[in-house]
This record gives C-alpha cells, structure tokens and sequence, in this order.
C-alpha cells in the first residue's frame, strides 16, 4: 500500500498515534479541519521512492527520517525540474505544419513533420504554423447567419468608363514553402495586409476595365491580373505568402440603378442579336453570289474553248478540202456539191418532177414523202406504201 502501516494500525493511521483518524490527521468528527503534516507527506512519499528505486533516498528509519525529511523538498523540486526539463526538450510538428525553432527569439532551424528534440524552454521555443492550410478573406461581402452582407465602402469602385460597380471577391491564400519564418516575423497582421492590398489591387484592375468587360469576357482577366499584382507586393514585403487564387463574386451596378442597367443590357443584347442575324444573312448570301458568279464565268471559259476549238477545227478541215481539190477539182466540186445537196434536202419534203417529156405541160408526180408519213415506224410504213402504190395504180389506169 502507498502508505506505512508499521504501527498496526488500519490503512489512514499516520504518525499522530491516534485511531480512526482521516488521511490528513484530523477525527472524523467534532475535531475541526487540521492542516496536513508535510514531513509526513515527503516521508511517505520518500518512503513510495524507496520501493521504486531501491538503494536510493537515505536511510530509513531513526535519524535518517529526519535527515530524509530534511532532504525531501529539494529531491522533488528536482525532481519536478528534471521532469520540465524533459517535457519541454520534446516537441512534434503535424503534417499540415512546418516546426520553427528559436534559440532566445533567433530562428535557428527549421523541422519536418516528426518527433524532434531541442534545448529545453527558455533556451529554445517552438512556433509549429499550418503551412498547408488554405485560407479565404472576403472582400466587400460578410457572412451573417448563412447569408452575405454587402459592405459598400469596400465594395463600391469606379470603372474605366466612369461607371460605378458593387464588386465583392475572395482571395484565398497559404505560407509559401521555406517561407514559414518570413511569415511569422515579417508581417504582424497577416489578414489586413492581404486584404488592404488586394483592395488596391482590384480598385486599379477595375478603373482600367469597362462594367460591361468584367461581367462577360474579362473577369478571368481581372482575376489573373489581382493576382499577380497581390503576389508581387506581398513578395516585396517578405510576407512569406502564396496566393493561391482571387476570384469575383459578384460584379453588378449598385442597387439604385440596377433596373435602368439591366434595360441598357437588355437593349444592347438586342442590337447583338440583330447584328448576328445580319452577319448570318451575309454570309449566307454572299457565298451563294460568289459561287454563282464562278459558275457563270466557268461556263462562259467552257464555251469560248469551244467556239475556239470548232473554228480551229473548221479551218484545219478547210484546209485539208482544199488541199483534196487542188489535187482533183472536177471530182472535189462534185462530191462537195452532192454533200450539201444531202445536207439541205435531207430533212425536207421533195417533189420529183420529170421535165424530158417533149409537149407534156403537166406530168403526174409521184409524193415520195407522203407514201412514208412521218412518226409511224417502219413496219406500219411497208403496208400503207404498199396500198398508195396499189392506188396511183389503180388510178393511172
């Protein structure tokens, strides 16, 4: 048991000799509060080391009980000491954090993630900030119960075409690695430095824009530029800071005039609707033009080559007759007359009339074209040939 119990007594018999008393030596009744017997205490409490550690603490009966008790308040305060001392010469870093050790106040090194040792406090301190932890400052807006809250003197800014915008964004931000000293020692208020300066930053962004730009086509822009002016000021300072992204929550004109901006937007949204009706149309029609024209000109190249060829043709033809009739005329003249003969009665109706009869004034002709009329094939044409002639027979009898 933790205490003596040599006098046979029960387990809170202590040095006062008396029975049934509590652990601090008062009765258990009608006796009044009585202050505790600290060489009792450091007795029993040396007494407890003794069975722990044995061999050490002194003697332990007779005068080595005084000399112990004399001794006891140092051995725990030492004892107390040397448990500080290893207790502050520990120290461990998270994973999210980065360990910064200070010699008295000076940054010395730095530590991983881990278990480390170092000199104990006051030699040496530890500051273990999360370096991987990404934080966010609203600028313009504030959340109040779930719902943000516009803060006008941060909000409002003017444009470049001297419009007024209720502009709110957030930057989010985290320690730069192997800048973890630098952030702790260079800027005392970390969140108003990024928040005044990224407030300049988008005010200058802004008054170099038109209203219409940041709501459509330039707010990437707008936000690469903040960015990278926000992270270079920071960078001059030494802040230790990396800025991880600036994005615009709301771009919209102030609340007195929002309905008369949105009309003008709408109007203007109109007149782009128009425009790209139009540009549609053009480029619907004039395509069409130009490839009609091509075709007309194709055509017009494709006739002259023609007309070109059939007149070289005609000419190396003539040549080639005249060169046949320089080498026999009569029979030349002949055959080209019987070739256009056959050419100009061969499609026409004709009438043979025989002129050698002597004193005849009328001789009977014979209508060749009407024994074969034109449309009836040939088979139909044999029998009704053949019964014309039956008739002009018949008839000349």
């Amino acid at each position: 048991m933790p205490w003596s119990n040599n006098n046979g007594g029960g387990g809170w018999q202590g040095g006062g000799g008396g029975n049934n008393r509590g652990p601090w030596g008062q009765g258990p009744s009608g006796g009044g509060n009585q202050p505790p017997d600290l060489d009792e205490l450091i007795r029993r409490a040396q007494e407890k080391f003794r069975q722990i550690f044995p061999g050490g603490g002194g003697t332990g009966s007779g005068s080595g009980i005084g000399t112990g008790g004399s001794r006891g308040p140092f051995f725990l305060v030492g004892l107390v000491i040397l448990g500080l001392i290893a207790y502050t010469s520990f120290f461990r870093v998270n994973t999210n954090q980065e360990g910064i050790v200070l010699r008295f106040g000076e940054h010395v090194r730095s530590a991983a993630p881990g278990l480390h040792l170092k000199f104990p406090y006051p030699i040496e301190t530890v500051m273990t900030p999360a370096v991987t932890n990404i934080t966010s400052i609203d600028i313009g807006m504030r959340q109040s119960g779930g719902a943000p809250i516009t803060v006008p003197e941060e909000s409002l800014m003017l444009t470049g075409d001297e419009n007024i915008v209720d502009i709110s964004f957030s930057v989010q931000w985290r320690i730069k690695a192997g800048h973890a000293p630098d952030f702790l020692f260079n800027v005392e208020n970390t969140d108003l430095a990024i928040k005044a300066v990224a407030e300049s930053m988008m005010r200058e962004a802004v008054g170099q824009s038109k209203i219409e730009v940041l709501q459509t086509v330039g707010r990437n822009e707008v936000q690469n530029q903040v960015r990278e002016g926000l992270q270079a000021t920071l960078d001059s300072y030494g802040a230790g800071i990396e800025i991880t992204e600036v994005k615009l929550q709301k771009v919209d004109p102030p609340a007195q005039v929002l309905d008369a901006f949105r009309d003008v937007q709408a109007a203007r949204a109109d007149q782009e609707r128009l425009r790209n009706q139009a540009q549609t149309y053009a480029n619907t029609v004039i395509p069409r033009a130009r490839g009609d024209a091509a075709q007309i000109t194709q055509a017009a190249e494709a006739y002259r080559e023609q007309i070109v060829a059939e007149a070289e043709g005609n000419a190396k033809r003539f040549t080639s007759i005249y060169n046949e009739y320089r080498k026999a005329e009569a029979v030349t003249r002949r055959r080209i007359y019987l070739e256009t003969m056959q050419d100009v009665f061969g499609g026409m109706n004709k009438v043979l009339m025989d002129k050698s009869g002597a004193g005849q004034g009328v001789l009977p002709y014979l209508p060749l074209n009407e024994l074969k009329p034109a449309g009836r094939s040939s088979s139909s044409a044999a029998p009704a040939s053949s019964g014309n002639s039956n008739q002009t027979m018949t008839g000349g009898r």
